[in-house]
């Protein structure tokens, strides 16, 4: 619409114009080498699969409530793996040419700047429910997030203008923020939904101040595109 191009920056000239270098073959995926994780879109040269979220920290406390979660999962699916590290996400991961890296990180910054860190008001990150879904050819476990929604609904209308600018796709509508614990390749939901959830609930339940254990840093927010990463400090 005219309003929307009005405020969208100029973007970088595009590759593959004339007198450009021929782009080089899409790089083959090993989906062994990753764990049988499968991409959601092809790894070429040039394309940068970038995610917008909030770090979160783990309590020491917090390890052992996941190793029995895991431990319970793998009773009934083996394959299940618990994640490195957590966070919660802003956006999907969407696909960024690199000339668009700086102007899109830019725009990011500047959304962001008004923002003020909600770290004294931060409460249990996690409430006690367990949840399971899928993306991207996998099924993750985790955790819903109750504290901070309506914040959260802020910072995800704030990325999606910029994935708007970008005419990248932007989150879900209506999202339910969770942070992932473990996960396994395929959809194996059948086999984890029902008496194994409930089961993992049950643990949760019964562990001591589990809902404390993981909290969300509302310090900054972080974009990780390809291998590089990128803080915006909220103030």
């Amino acid at each position: 619409s005219r309003s929307r191009s009005a405020g969208r920056p100029r973007l970088p000239a595009p590759t593959g114009l004339p007198g450009d270098a021929e782009p080089e073959d899409a790089t083959t995926d090993d989906s062994c080498r990753h764990g049988g994780r499968i991409r959601g879109f092809p790894h070429e040269r040039g394309n940068w699969a970038t995610h917008v979220y909030l770090p979160c920290t783990a309590q020491e406390e917090f390890t052992e409530l996941l190793e029995l979660l895991v431990s319970r999962a793998r009773a009934h699916v083996p394959s299940v793996e618990a994640m490195e590290e957590f966070h919660l996400s802003l956006s999907h991961c969407v696909v960024l040419r690199y000339h668009w890296i700086e102007p899109f990180v830019r725009a990011l910054r500047e959304r962001l700047a008004p923002f003020h860190s909600m770290l004294p008001a931060v409460l249990c990150a996690a409430r006690k429910g367990c949840v399971l879904f899928l993306l991207l050819f996998r099924t993750f476990i985790g955790l819903e997030v109750s504290a901070g929604h309506f914040q959260l609904l802020e910072l995800v209308s704030e990325v999606d203008r910029v994935l708007e600018e970008f005419d990248l796709p932007t989150f879900y509508k209506d999202p339910s923020f969770h942070i992932s614990l473990a996960w396994c390749v395929g959809d194996l939901s059948g086999k984890l939904e029902g008496q194994c959830l409930r089961e993992l609930q049950d643990i949760v339940d019964g562990f001591e101040d589990s809902a404390l254990l993981l909290r969300i840093q509302w310090e900054q927010v972080r974009c990780k595109s390809g291998n590089k990463y990128f803080c915006f400090p909220l103030r």
